[in-house]
């Protein structure tokens, strides 16, 4: 190009990035067969959003059961964090195997895996070996490795112009599922049925394994049937991909130390009277549930790197609040700004993802969630390290707080070669 400020001046924010005339009436096809094809994608979608509210609680599970499985076999902080890398390093590699199949045969086979898998996990999680229930968090956290890139690229790749909307959705119920999960722990304990607990969500994710295997999908479950075109001038940006990938590894780190620790602190702030420190990261998750579900609001007048770093400040201000406090009810005001904060960045970072790779997404995407379930390994096992070493859990909480001013500064370098 002649202009060196080509590549920037013409790309806009994700919500007017879309091929000509792509939802325009008159490219629309009244086929019989394409509404049929139209009728599948909604199905699908609908079939996939409520499978979302089942990983949702199995994603989280470990963050309200901790204390249990610290108190069942008297583990220090340091072994108990070893669960968390043990979990994602299973998810890390159902994300490389979910990448593999989705650029070969498509969405469907790696969705209802995933959720078969799911459910055979939770199931061993309450074994009464540690090793066990080891094992066990390497299963579902396989499972959830499988379906969850699927799920994102597939209501990304549907949603055409508003995808960041789409995806902020989905992930929407996907909070549903993890703002209940710490209530459901609690309501299990209270009845001693936490096993009882564990089968049902077992029994959740094998139905949702069958109807995805049974549902009619488009074509080969999303293989050929959905094109997506990359805009090319992001990806002539330099270091774009590179940043994206460690904001993808950054985020599922802040996310997943945050939420899987806090109910251990708020434990020791109420000195291990009641149970009310088990509810705690549902304060974390609603802050996510109600974040996503007033992102795709927000999105309609705020562009999405502007709105990704508002959300980024608020959520490090949380996360401080949580450092600073001495009661369980500041504890649930600090958690709850860190989710309300937290909630659009994912979303936001796979609709760009999808919309500068285009279908290049399937197979780049593979990297991007590996990393991301890296992250995801890494830090929550960094926080119980670190706390062993200090003695003190709130040191090895300044890490999510850390990684999250860490993503404040990279999304700002982005931002100023986007939008110069």
């Amino acid at each position: 190009m002649n202009d060196p400020n080509a590549a920037t001046t013409r790309v806009t924010d994700a919500n007017s990035i879309a091929p000509p005339n792509e939802n325009s009436v008159a490219n629309l096809d009244t086929s019989p067969e394409a509404c049929s094809e139209a009728k599948k994608t909604r199905n699908v979608t609908a079939l996939l959003f409520a499978g979302f509210i089942v990983n949702g609680v199995v994603t989280v599970i470990l963050g309200p059961i901790l204390p249990v499985l610290i108190a069942r076999w008297g583990l220090n902080d340091s072994q108990a964090g070893a669960f968390f890398p043990t979990q994602f390093i299973g998810s890390w590699l159902g994300t490389i195997m979910s990448s593999w199949i989705i650029a070969r045969k498509g969405y469907r086979l790696p969705i209802g895996i995933g959720y078969a898998m799911l459910g055979l996990g939770v199931a061993g999680l309450g074994s009464r070996n540690m090793f066990g229930a080891l094992a066990a968090c390497a299963v579902f956290g396989f499972g959830y490795g499988m379906l969850t890139p699927g799920t994102n690229l597939y209501i990304a790749e549907t949603g055409g112009v508003r995808r960041a909307a789409a995806v902020s959705l989905v992930n929407f119920t996907w909070g549903i599922g993890a703002v209940a999960c710490p209530a459901l722990v609690l309501l299990a304990l209270r009845g001693h049925h936490l096993s009882l607990f564990l089968w049902l969500v077992t029994a959740a994710g094998g139905a949702i394994s069958l109807a995805v295997f049974v549902a009619p999908w488009n074509r080969k479950g999303g293989a050929e049937d959905i094109t997506t075109s990359a805009d090319e001038e992001y990806r002539k940006i330099p270091h774009v991909g590179l940043i994206l990938a460690a904001l993808f590894f950054i985020y599922v780190g802040a996310e997943q130390g945050t939420g899987g620790w806090v109910a251990a602190l708020a434990k020791r702030v109420a000195n291990g009277t009641g149970r009310s420190y088990t509810i705690v990261p549902m304060f974390f998750w609603s802050g996510l549930l109600i974040g996503r579900g007033l992102a795709p609001l927000v999105l309609r007048r705020v562009r999405e790197n502007n709105l990704a770093l508002m959300a980024l400040t608020l959520a490090a201000a949380g996360m401080v609040v949580v450092q600073r406090a001495n009661t369980i009810a500041v504890m649930d005001v600090g958690v709850t700004m860190a989710g309300l904060g937290l909630a659009s960045i994912y979303p936001i970072y796979i609709a760009w993802l999808s919309h500068w790779y285009g279908e290049r997404a399937r197979k780049v995407g593979g990297v991007m969630f590996a990393l991301a379930a890296l992250g995801g390994a890494f830090a929550p096992w960094l926080v119980g390290f670190i706390s062993e070493r200090t003695g003190s859990l709130r040191m090895g909480l300044l890490v999510p707080l850390a990684w999250t001013l860490s993503m404040i500064v990279l999304v700002s370098v982005l931002r100023r070669e986007i939008h110069p």
